[in-house]
C-alpha cells in the first residue's frame, strides 16, 4: 500500500511541478503515473547500484546527497525513455528529486506508516497526554 502511495505522490509532484516549472514537460496525469513508476523501479535497480559505488567513493559520509544526486540521475534517464515527459536540464531534475523526498517523507510521517515515524510520533503523544490530561 505504501508503494502505490508513494507512486501517486511522486505523479502528483511530478505534475505540479510540470506546471510550476517551464522546464518540466509532462502531458498527462497518466504520463506522470507512468514516470513514477518507472523512476522507482530504476531507482531500485539501477540507482541502487550506483548509490553503493558512490557511497564506497564518498565513505557514506555523503549518503543523502549521492541518493538525490542518483535520483535525478534517473529522472533524466526516464526523460530519455518516455516521449511524453521532458526535463530541460540536470538542474529541474535535482529539484524533482528533492521536492519528491519531502512529500514522501511528509506523506510517511503524516500516515505514520513507517514504524520509524511511528517511533518518533508515541513519545510526542505521551508527553502531550502526561502534560495536557
Amino acid at each position: 500500500m505504501d508503494f502505490i502511495i508513494n507512486l501517486l505522490v511522486t505523479a502528483g509532484v511530478i505534475l505540479i511541478l510540470s506546471y510550476a516549472m517551464s522546464s518540466v514537460h509532462v502531458k498527462s496525469f497518466i504520463t506522470a503515473l507512468w514516470v513514477a513508476f518507472l523512476i522507482a523501479i530504476v531507482n531500485a535497480t539501477l540507482g541502487w547500484i550506483l548509490r553503493g559505488i558512490f557511497n564506497l567513493v564518498s565513505f557514506f559520509l555523503l549518503e543523502a546527497i549521492v541518493s538525490l544526486i542518483v535520483t535525478a540521475l534517473m529522472i533524466k534517464l526516464v526523460d530519455a525513455l518516455v516521449k511524453n515527459f521532458k526535463v530541460d536540464g540536470f538542474l529541474p531534475a535535482l529539484i524533482i528529486a528533492v521536492v519528491t523526498a519531502l512529500a514522501v517523507a511528509a506523506v510517511g510521517w503524516i500516515t505514520g506508516g513507517n514504524e520509524e515515524y511511528g517511533m518518533m510520533i508515541e513519545p510526542m503523544q505521551q508527553l502531550t497526554e502526561q502534560y495536557f490530561a
